[in-house]
């Protein structure tokens, strides 16, 4: 069984991920982390890692940004494996968890559930066919109206994921911001080496993304929609069980292997 500590219990998602990690058999949360203790949790919580006693096989991370820099110091001082799924990273913090990988399993995905990944194959596969062929792309995510990094981590790794298998297009650049109170902002007029992401914000969306490919003659868009966040929970401790027992930095792509 893999023992895990859940970095961030008492947010949203990691009541998610709790709930999920008690129906499954081969694993265990053993102790949780959040400076706000909602005293709901099944398992110890601690304000810090540094205070907690139990011994564990694996971190999952769904904290804040700022939390980031003590976590991977953490694990790589403890030899923890660590499962980074808290977004909004800064460019120093994100090539420190690829450092921490020299010394720690980390996997570090935008999204982690199975359906997302398979978009990005699918995605990658129809760019080759279809921009060749003069079709035009775009991508535009919608999330509920607290989040607050636009465009999402997941748009922006579906782009990067479109680009590489492209040559048309060099770059992404952020498209139509919509905000809550439906104010705009972003670019409106592309350049043709350029990929739009445009982003809405409003209600309790748990996410959606839609990936469209147009041309003269006619048009095909792809639409990921997230019904809820268990999805993303059941990939995010699938990921965990394989970190576990893996070395290096890792990815969803070495989970699946599509």
């Amino acid at each position: 069984m893999v023992k895990i500590i859940m970095h961030g219990c008492c947010g949203h998602m990691g009541q998610v991920i709790s709930q999920i990690v008690k129906e499954d058999a081969d694993a265990q949360i053993v102790a949780g982390i959040d400076p706000f203790d909602n005293g709901k949790m099944e398992y110890p919580v601690y304000k810090s890692l540094e205070d907690c006693k139990e011994e564990a096989d694996v971190v999952i991370d769904f904290a804040s940004a700022k939390a980031e820099d003590a976590l991977l110091d953490y694990c790589g001082a403890h030899k923890l494996p660590v499962v980074v799924c808290t977004t909004g990273l800064s460019e120093e913090q994100l090539t420190a968890v690829e450092e921490a990988s020299k010394q720690v399993a980390v996997l570090k995905s935008a999204n982690m559930s199975l359906g997302i990944n398979m978009l990005m194959k699918i995605l990658q596969d129809a760019a080759k066919i279809l921009v060749p062929a003069g079709f035009d792309i775009e991508i535009v995510e919608k999330h509920h109206n607290r989040k607050l990094d636009a465009p999402s981590g997941t748009a922006i790794t579906l782009a990067e994921g479109i680009l590489e298998n492209i040559d048309r297009k060099d770059k992404w650049v952020k498209g139509t911001l919509v905000a809550p109170d439906g104010s705009l902002s972003g670019n409106t007029v592309y350049a043709p080496d350029e990929l739009p992401v445009s982003s809405v914000r409003e209600g309790e969306v748990p996410g959606i993304h839609t990936i469209r490919y147009d041309s003269e003659a006619d048009s095909i868009s792809i639409t990921h929609d997230a019904k809820n966040r268990k999805g993303f929970a059941l990939g995010v401790v699938l990921a965990a069980e394989y970190t576990a027992q893996h070395e290096g930095f890792l990815g969803m792509n070495d989970l699946f292997q599509f």
